[in-house]
């Protein structure tokens, strides 16, 4: 995508992050998200490096991220988009609601960069349906179907 397509496009840090999703260390799997339309689509990013727990067991000697690790990553994703298209003042519970059709492709190591792309498939009220592909280095590594629904309390 080029420049002029991307203006009028959100971006939101890890601040922002924070003060839409419940997730804290080490269980946070975005740092930021950028290219976001609305509810339509975006760009959630993480960093993935050595320190991180999940390394320490998975697996010694090779390490390799989690496969679940990274639908929670898409997850958080749609999850902050959802919240961020709404404008609300204060943010409500998002959770994760369904997983379909995930697969996985690629091993995902430290060092790597992952962009979680992800694409409005339906709306339904206060539930939001994506198709979700992670990519490295715009190479397809895991791709699936996921839904998020925000709880207005």
């Amino acid at each position: 995508m080029d420049e002029t397509a991307r203006t009028g496009l959100d971006s939101v840090d890890i601040l922002k992050l924070l003060e839409y999703l419940p997730h804290r260390y080490p269980f946070l799997l975005v740092d930021r998200i950028d290219a976001m339309d609305g509810d339509e689509s975006c760009v959630g990013i993480k960093n993935v490096t050595f320190n991180e727990p999940q390394f320490q067991g998975h697996f010694p000697g090779r390490p390799v991220m989690p496969g679940v690790l990274l639908i929670e990553g898409m997850a958080q994703t749609a999850g902050a988009l959802c919240v961020h298209a709404q404008k609300l003042d204060k943010p409500r519970l998002v959770y994760f609601m369904t997983i379909d059709k995930a697969k996985f492709r690629k091993p995902v190591v430290p060092g790597d960069r992952v962009e979680f792309h992800l694409r409005k498939l339906n709306r339904r009220r206060n539930m939001w349906w994506y198709k979700g592909e992670a990519k490295v280095d715009g190479v397809l590594v895991c791709e699936a179907e996921l839904s998020a629904m925000l709880v207005m309390e």
